[in-house]
């Protein structure tokens, strides 16, 4: 006899019968989880159980559609809320092994006699429905935590490139540690907003603690450098390495440095700030 819609049916009031077992014996396999159910709902606002009772309505309803979107919005709310991945496998087993227990039971406790094929055929499409959900969940989760990583990564980059004002339009980018080209365009690009909106005429790079940077990374560098100059702003690079001079060299791009350069920080802020303050006394 074919398990249909009639029987789906049945089976379904079946769980809602026999619902305090389902719950018990779910919790039993999952006793990682069991444990931490409060904390998860606290945690990420996530309801485990009446979760767990719609995922097995949705795989026994065949709404494939649903269950997608459900899958996507559980694999956000994991994310969001830092739990284990572990967390969520355990959980999930434990929900397709119940279910598939429930079903044995069902069949044992049927008055008709159901064709085995059928229940195995049945179990096969609760095992499909429950392995899509979970690749929708995990498709959700890792484009979730994709997204917050880059974000993250680009709040870090950006204030990884301070801006120090010490006069009214005199700047200094200190910049240290491995500069690539996306690091090169953050740079950039808060180079130019700072420069117009605090009207900088004079910006130092210290180079000081980049010990190296990659040819296609240099010649970004260089085009930044027209850039400021281009907005009106006079650059000064200070405390080149070896490594890079030898990189600048190597590869012709000394022809486009045309900023000023100091061997020190200290060397600059020297000279070009006692021009300015002798400028300004002489003026009054």
């Amino acid at each position: 006899m074919e398990f249909d819609k009639k029987h789906i049916e049945e089976f379904k009031q079946f769980l809602v019968d026999n619902k305090e077992h389902f719950d018990e014996e779910l919790l039993n396999k999952a006793k990682n989880v069991r444990d931490k159910i409060e904390e998860i709902r606290l945690i990420g606002n996530i309801h485990l159980i009446s979760n767990a009772h719609k995922l097995v309505n949705l795989v026994l309803d065949d709404k494939r559609e649903e269950l997608v979107s459900f899958a996507q919005i559980e694999g956000v709310a994991w994310a969001g809320s830092e739990l284990t991945l572990e967390l969520k496998l355990e959980w999930i087993q434990s929900i397709r092994s119940t279910l598939w227990n429930f079903l044995h039971r069902f069949d044992e406790l049927s008055e008709e006699v159901i064709d085995i094929n059928q229940v195995y055929e049945m179990g096969n499409r609760v095992n499909g429905m429950i392995d899509q959900f979970l690749r929708g969940f995990f498709v959700s989760y890792s484009t979730y935590k994709d997204n917050l990583i880059a974000h993250q990564k680009k709040l870090v980059n950006h204030l990884s490139v301070p801006i120090i004002p010490i006069a009214e339009t005199v700047s200094v980018i200190p910049l240290i540690g491995t500069i690539d080209l996306g690091r090169a365009r953050i740079i950039e690009e808060k180079i130019l907003m700072e420069i117009s909106k605090k009207r900088i005429t004079l910006l130092f790079f210290d180079l000081s603690g980049i010990a190296e940077v990659e040819e296609d990374t240099m010649h970004h560098l260089l085009n930044i450098l027209r850039g400021v100059e281009m907005m009106g702003c006079h650059p000064v690079i200070t405390g080149l390495q070896p490594k890079i001079v030898q990189t600048i060299l190597r590869e012709g791009l000394d022809s486009g440095l045309h900023a000023e350069t100091k061997a020190s920080l200290q060397q600059a802020l020297k000279d070009h700030l006692t021009v300015n303050l002798w400028a300004d006394n002489k003026d009054r």
